[in-house]
């Protein structure tokens, strides 16, 4: 048996989206299939609590990579969007550092401002480039829109505006977050 969820989990949610993951598994429930940006297929299992971790390898990711993972025993299973997901099963991790992907903090730092940089950075050009202006132009009235289809313009990147704002400053301010839990030194 199978089942499809819907779960959105923004490029910030990632440590969520592991935990959730493991939920599911111990619920029953393993992840098969991902389809962007936020459908999750799961089959049906025996429950066990297994470990779930995500990299980010937008580029893509070695073969000498993908080994180094596999002989530490985690399974690769399937890639959505530049997420790597791997798991292993939690009786397998004898210790903390086990259950990591990730030997220290300077490797999840570089995970976070690579998300950053590949990730928030183009989604703030997009709004800057795109969306802002176009709020303006909805917003002052000028443009080649007229009546209709001028509010209709108008109203949608109304909500494009509050969307993007909403996600750059939410994601900016959790990845932060997550940058200074691994940084002796914050930020």
């Amino acid at each position: 048996m199978s089942r499809t969820v819907i779960r959105f989990f923004t490029i910030a949610d990632y440590e969520e989206e592991e935990i959730w993951l493991r939920k599911q598994h111990q619920s029953g429930w393993r992840i098969v299939k991902m389809i962007p940006p936020c459908i999750y297929v799961f089959e049906e299992c025996e429950p066990e609590d297994m470990i779930y971790r995500l990299d980010y390898k937008n580029s893509g990711q070695t073969e000498e990579y993908m080994q180094m993972l596999k002989d530490f025993g985690w399974e690769y299973f399937t890639h959505c969007n530049g997420w790597l997901y791997f798991r292993k099963p939690a009786d397998e991790a004898e210790s903390e550092q086990d259950g990591e992907l990730f030997s220290d903090n300077e490797s999840r730092i570089a995970l976070v401002s690579h998300v950053v940089k590949t990730r928030l950075v183009p989604l703030a050009v997009v709004f800057l480039c795109c969306v802002l202006p176009n709020f303006v132009r909805a917003a002052t009235g000028t443009g080649s829109f007229t009546g209709g289809l001028r509010m209709l313009f108008s109203i949608f990147f109304s909500f494009m505006f509050v969307f993007y704002v909403f996600l750059i400053v939410y994601c900016g301010t959790k990845l932060r977050k997550i940058r200074a839990k691994y940084d002796n030194h914050g930020i």
